[in-house]
């Protein structure tokens, strides 16, 4: 009953996750499209108000005027809206799944014996430490001199986002250390908002409303912060997605695969906002492609050794029903699943037979299977599972 109140859990945050996240995200993208997009007030009366920008735009059947001030309107407006609750229901409840999911259950999805001999404590204590630590730091290298320097920040960012990758694969599970990556960046995104952001536009509101000027630094400051969230955005939707591509975060090479496609999301992501102003070079996004191809093609399945003999089905037969029924069952055994994940059931030699491809892929090619080889399958069984599927194909 347990792992059944779980999976109602993780499935309902996943919903509200992906809602909420849909809504930043849309909501981050128009106003980095609509400061691109702003030419100079066409209307001299609008330029002496203050308005440094104006954009018209046609959307469901109507006009759109939007204008924005150089730094403050005269007067605020009695309704003033404010985009900040979406970036912290996406966060609250992306922090619940990685808890119920990868803390909760770190045994299954956050630990690797094979990758680190860690407990569940430690193994926890550690990836919160790290989701803080990497704030701090990406908050007092903002707050330094290095952060006036844009091309010198961007590098070192890169640098230190490559280190977090490789430690986070020399820790935890690939998947497992993949979703923390993807943590990191998001909450470093979402305390943009909430210790930078807001707190500088609810300072430059309460000036406007004394009859003050504005201090222009803190528009400038979560200027600085938003675009630095735009570029992280498609990263960490790769993340999102990436448990269920075992080929990238089971690989040897994780880190460095994690790295590429970081980098490849975050030229695309430079490329559209450069567009957004008419002068976009293709060559982030040429190199962005090349760097995909080039994973596709470093990763891709090699030849097996195996020489392809038949093997008896019942020793195959053996090795699945030791290794994986105890989740991939009609009645799983493991307390983790209340129902055989991804609706594989391999009870019977008709169900093994029909899941051949799928248990070579998994067991053998990604070997992301058995899940953290909580049965502790042996390379012994995964060869034989290899000579056995290459003799199916061969028939």
């Amino acid at each position: 009953m347990e792992a059944y109140v779980v999976d109602w859990l993780n499935l309902l945050a996943r919903w509200v996750h992906f809602i909420t996240g849909i809504a930043w995200i849309g909501a981050s993208f128009y106003f980095i499209w609509l400061d691109d997009h702003l030419e100079a007030p066409k209307s001299s009366s609008d330029a002496d108000m203050g308005v440094g920008g104006e954009v018209w735009s046609v959307h469901g059947g109507g006009f759109y005027h939007a204008q924005k001030y150089q730094v403050a309107p005269p007067r605020i407006p009695e309704t003033l809206h404010w985009f900040k609750w979406e970036a912290y229901s996406t966060w609250l409840s992306g922090m619940f799944l990685l808890v119920l999911v990868y803390w909760y259950g770190a045994q299954v999805y956050l630990i690797d014996p094979a990758v680190a001999e860690l407990s569940p404590v430690a193994a926890v204590a550690l990836a919160a430490g790290i989701i803080v630590v990497s704030w701090l730091v990406y908050d007092l290298l903002c707050k330094s001199r290095l952060g006036e320097n844009e091309g010198l920040f961007a590098s070192v960012l890169f640098v230190l986002t490559g280190v977090l990758a490789w430690g986070l694969c020399e820790l935890f599970s690939g998947r497992g250390a993949y979703i923390h990556f993807g943590t990191v960046l998001g909450t470093i995104m979402v305390a943009n908002v909430f210790f930078v952001i807001i707190p500088g536009q609810k300072r430059m509101v309460a000036a406007a409303e004394r009859g003050e000027a504005p201090d222009a630094q803190d528009g400038i400051r979560a200027k600085q912060r938003s675009v630095h969230n735009t570029y992280f955005t498609l990263p960490v939707l790769f993340v999102m997605t990436s448990n269920h591509y075992a080929m990238t975060y089971n690989h040897e090479y994780n880190w460095a695969i994690l790295i590429a496609i970081s980098l490849a999301g975050a030229l695309i992501r430079i490329y559209f906002v450069a567009r957004h102003s008419g002068k976009a070079s293709p060559w982030p996004l040429i190199f962005a492609g090349v760097l995909l191809a080039g994973v596709a093609a470093l990763i891709a399945p090699r030849a097996s050794a195996a020489s392809g003999e038949a093997v008896a089905f019942e020793e195959v037969r053996s090795v699945v029903l030791h290794r994986c029924t105890s989740c991939h069952s009609a009645q799983p055994t493991h307390p983790a699943f209340p129902a055989a994940p991804g609706g594989v059931v391999l009870d019977t030699e008709a169900q093994i037979v029909a899941e051949a491809l799928r248990i070579h892929q998994q067991t053998v090619v990604t070997r992301v299977m058995p899940i953290g080889n909580l049965t502790n399958i042996s390379e012994a069984e995964r060869e034989l599972i290899d000579r056995w599927y290459r003799s199916l194909e061969s028939q």
